[in-house]
């Protein structure tokens, strides 16, 4: 029989980012969870009833080598910056390439170097468009006896499985469009293919 997941560690550690944004988070580890995989979550300023929470996915390329070919890490910073306002928590998934791996996702990269967008080539190697589970995210909120979220994301998937898993999303919260040369056509790709909440320079018919 499984146990249920629950706190193993609580440490303090200061968050920064260059000249971006600074904070004082509680790391927080756990056991139990669902996958065996070592989230993270975060806590930030004063989470209240109904905190501001963001599921992240782990993107080494984009989270610690400022790769400009996702808007991963701008998107980490925004949210250490808003959570840190409005109280909440920030869940580090373990989910590298959208669940797919590192070595994968750069076998993707290579073929997007062909003119494939994101989600085919995923498919060219016979991973699937996105792999992620977030059934240890919902875990990881009921530890802290979260029952409602607003949720700060574009990605309408989040907040349907944590909905699966009793997490009420009261309010999805855009996060901004950190588009560039570099990412816009991987930026499209997710619009067109998993209707992610965004609205393109130039192309304000994107959005969903």
């Amino acid at each position: 029989m499984s146990r249920m997941p629950q706190v193993r560690t609580r440490v303090r550690i200061p968050l920064r980012f260059g000249d971006g944004p600074a904070a004082d988070a509680e790391a927080v580890t756990f056991t139990g969870l669902s996958d065996g995989l070592e989230h993270l979550a975060f806590v930030l300023g004063e989470p209240g009833p109904v905190p501001l929470v963001r599921l992240h996915s782990e993107c080494l390329t984009g989270d610690v080598f400022g790769s400009a070919r996702c808007d991963c890490g701008p998107q980490l910073q925004e949210a250490v910056e808003r959570i840190s306002a409005a109280g909440g928590y920030l869940l580090y998934l373990r989910q590298e390439g959208r669940g797919i791996g590192l070595y994968n996702k750069l076998d993707a990269y290579a073929l997007q170097d062909t003119g494939m967008d994101t989600y085919a080539a995923n498919a060219a190697l016979g991973l699937p468009e996105d792999a992620r589970d977030y059934t240890a995210a919902a875990q990881m909120l009921n530890v802290f006896g979260v029952q409602q979220v607003d949720l700060l994301s574009n990605n309408p998937d989040k907040a349907a499985q944590l909905a699966r898993h009793g997490i009420q999303v009261r309010e999805r919260v855009r996060t901004g469009v950190f588009a560039t040369e570099r990412n816009v056509r991987y930026l499209r790709a997710k619009v067109e293919h998993t209707g992610h909440s965004l609205v393109l320079p130039g192309e304000p018919g994107l959005a969903s």
